[in-house]
């Protein structure tokens, strides 16, 4: 008995401890400090800052929000589409869907298995298309994966713990922030 408390408050503590690291690596870009990038500075400020929309179309929050992704979440997605002055997207819920995404903005839920992901982020990467993968976070295997993405990818990435952003604008250089 006496084991099974100790058990269950180191994993507790080994919780707790986890959390505080996420936390203090991502202290150094709290506020924007660290964003010295115009592109991703008015991306933070414009789009993920701000909690109504930016424009009249809600097309892609509607499609996310029938996928299942929340709210705050969907509208973000959709001011970043307005801020970016994309005009068409392609969401893909499951490894089918990834394989026939196109548009300017694709959007990656995590139904999505790890090859059908790379693959249509590569796609995109090809048309020159933004590629937005959710929940880069979710298990080991996603996040590993995700990491080999940003490390590959030739232009501009922004983590925001809950999307991974992959920007394929030849003018932007390769840089990586994590928000």
């Amino acid at each position: 008995m006496e084991q099974g408390v100790k058990v269950g408050t180191l994993s507790r503590v080994k919780h707790r401890l986890t959390g505080w690291r996420g936390r203090l690596v991502r202290m150094r870009h709290f506020r924007g400090h660290g964003v010295h990038s115009p592109f991703v500075y008015a991306i933070v400020r414009q789009v993920l800052m701000r909690r109504t929309l930016l424009g009249a179309d809600t097309s892609l929050r509607d499609a996310l929000l029938r996928a299942g992704v929340g709210m705050r979440r969907a509208t973000e997605l959709q001011n970043l589409m307005t801020h970016c002055g994309y005009r068409t997207f392609a969401l893909a819920a499951c490894a089918a869907e990834a394989a026939e995404a196109g548009g300017e903005l694709v959007v990656l839920l995590r139904g999505c298995g790890g090859e059908a992901t790379v693959r249509a982020v590569r796609a995109a990467a090809l048309r020159g298309a933004t590629a937005v993968v959710a929940e880069p976070r979710a298990d080991a295997a996603r996040e590993r994966m995700c990491r080999m993405l940003v490390a590959e990818h030739p232009t501009t990435t922004v983590d925001m713990r809950t999307a991974l952003l992959l920007f394929n604008n030849g003018h932007l250089p390769k840089q990586h922030f994590e928000l």
